[in-house]
């Protein structure tokens, strides 16, 4: 088969806040920059946050708070450099959007409004109504489009051209017709965003499948932090879809089947604006108790009612007509059914601080990047404090994409690329259309799912963790045998879902193994036979490696430490 090559100098794959971002800075400074990504890219899942975006703006905060606040949310397991860069940076970050033409909610005197969120010691979340992410993605892609960044979508990538720790471009395929092409560059940057369809219930877009890690991965380079994922506290009963913190931010209380306001137990200062982590592991431990509401009893109430219908309606509009549609619930009249959803991942692919994608701890790639949700340049640690991953995925698609221009004034040589550079992609997909196996991928994928919710969500053991670990062999395993009905070569949606799975399960396998060798608990990541952290041994991040048999091995790294010394973490 005759395979193309396009030549550019970088290459984004993925469309999101952050790849739209680093394209339009590349775009600005002349360079030929192009954007893959399999999805038009105002669906990228950068668009459904809702609540808001940090930033110290006001009188009564200061950039040092933003900081503090982000590492003891991190539970003390994030970069302190990368949290100061960004922080620092938030405000100027949030006056370049505005600028642009992000149109932000505004208080009396003209100014942007701010809202409480958790784990905040001040009201620093920037917001659009409860469309931040569509506001802010609708901003920076019609910039990026108006600057004229090349943006070719439905265009899946299957693979990088990466040996010798050098990048120098990407494989991929026309969704629309199957056709291959390589994209040949001096610079490769990722930005494909998270892996929350692993777990059953998700606030996550079906695109977000964690391609981009399992293909780094599979060229032996390291996935960082990949045990450390995110149940956010509200997500709709039964689907998951995401209730913003912004409904708790607004003052949205939270009751049980007794009409207790159990937060009063977990987090007497903070009540229902602590952490995530820490009002998700309240909700399940209300829910395992039997206090949960519901058919099942697997939900607990979000009252709103005492907000009012005018104060709804002008600050969380979209969270009214969401719960009306898929629950039947109108927030107005009364309170609404939520339960604890798998959200965000804080690990990834490891960076440095400019973006550049780590081979081990200690050493970089040449003219490989990542930034946003797929990236762990580390400034969530072990948790993320809700509204830091707009700024993140915002100010770090802009500084990245500063730092691949530089590289690329300094000289970055190109290796040519060739058209059997693309076998693998081919082999794949010949594999997937022709294996005429007895297993398909929506069942494969729901085992997955189940499984992973169940035996690696928020409560955590050695027995279920190790149980997962058979149960993620078994289903590789069982995946040599699929079969997909459709044959075609237009929008075969059913051959994307056989490679998306493909990756889920090899992703899935490095957040198991990451969970059982961390013998604490911090953030996130809870083991309920070591309910303590240890800082003694494990203040320190996790390298993951895959060899070519899918199996995992580990070393760690150090956290950048800073003026914030660990502590005890209350709320």
């Amino acid at each position: 088969m005759e395979v193309p090559i396009y030549s550019y100098d970088v290459v984004i794959v993925g469309a999101g806040l952050a790849g739209c971002a680093a394209a339009r800075e590349i775009k600005k400074a002349g360079k030929n920059v192009v954007v893959l990504t399999k999805l038009h890219p105002l669906r990228s899942h950068s668009g459904a946050a809702q609540g808001g975006v940090n930033a110290a703006l006001s009188e009564e905060d200061d950039v040092e708070l933003h900081m503090f606040d982000t590492v003891k949310g991190s539970d003390y397991l994030a970069d302190q450099n990368a949290v100061e860069l960004m922080c620092s940076k938030a405000p100027e970050t949030i006056r370049w959007i505005e600028h642009m033409g992000a149109a932000f909610s505004r208080r009396e005197d003209g100014r942007i409004a701010q809202r409480p969120f958790g784990g905040q010691s001040k009201p620093r979340a920037c917001f659009a109504k409860d469309r931040t992410g569509l506001t802010l993605l609708q901003t920076i892609y019609e910039q990026a489009h108006r600057e004229g960044v090349e943006f070719w979508d439905e265009w899946y990538v299957a693979d990088i051209l990466y040996k010798d720790g050098k990048a120098y471009g990407v494989v991929a395929f026309n969704l629309r017709n199957m056709e291959p092409a390589i994209f040949n560059a001096k610079a490769v940057m990722f930005a494909t965003g998270g892996y929350a369809r692993a777990f059953k219930i998700n606030s996550n877009a079906h695109a977000n499948t964690g391609d981009g890690l399992s293909i780094f991965a599979r060229h032996g380079l390291p996935l960082e932090d990949m045990e450390f994922v995110q149940f956010h506290p509200s997500g709709l009963a039964g689907s998951g879809i995401l209730i913003s913190e912004a409904a708790r931010g607004e003052g949205g209380k939270l009751f049980n089947k007794n009409g207790e306001r159990f937060m009063e137990k977990y987090a007497p200062e903070k009540m229902e604006l602590a952490p995530r982590d820490v009002v998700a592991r309240a909700i399940m431990n209300e829910i395992r108790e039997g206090r949960g509401v519901g058919p099942d009893g697997m939900a607990v109430y979000l009252d709103l009612t005492h907000l009012g219908e005018e104060k709804i309606m002008e600050r969380l509009p979209e969270l009214r007509d969401l719960a009306i549609t898929f629950l039947g619930q109108d927030m107005v009249k009364e309170p609404i059914m939520i339960t604890v959803t798998a959200h965000y991942s804080m690990g990834g692919i490891p960076v440095d601080i400019d973006g550049h994608v780590k081979k081990s701890p200690t050493e970089l790639t040449e003219g490989l990047y990542a930034a946003g949700e797929c990236a762990c340049v580390s400034v969530h640690g072990a948790n993320r404090l809700g509204a830091n991953s707009l700024l993140e995925a915002l100010f770090f698609g802009r500084h990245v994409g500063e730092s691949i221009v530089k590289d690329l004034e300094k000289g970055i040589s190109c290796e040519i690329a060739h058209p059997e550079e693309a076998k693998n992609m081919l082999k794949e997909i010949e594999f997937v259309l022709t294996n005429n196996g007895n297993e398909t991928s929506a069942q494969l994928r729901q085992e997955l799912q189940d499984t992973m919710f169940e035996n690696c969500g928020v409560f955590r053991t050695e027995e279920s963790l190790l149980k997962q670990k058979e149960i993620l062999k078994d289903l590789r395993e069982r995946f040599k045998n699929i079969r997909i009905d459709d044959k075609s070569k237009t929008f075969n949606t059913d051959l994307q879902e056989a490679i998306e799975l493909g990756h889920m399960l090899d992703y899935a396998t490095f957040i198991v193994e990451g969970a059982i060798a961390r013998k604490e608990s911090r953030g996130a990541h809870f083991r309920e036979d070591y309910p303590q952290r240890d800082d003694e041994n494990f203040l320190k991040h996790t390298y993951a490696y895959m060899d070519k048999e899918g199996n995992i091995s580990l070393e760690y790294g150090e956290v950048v430490l800073g003026k914030f010394e660990p502590q005890e973490r209350k709320y």
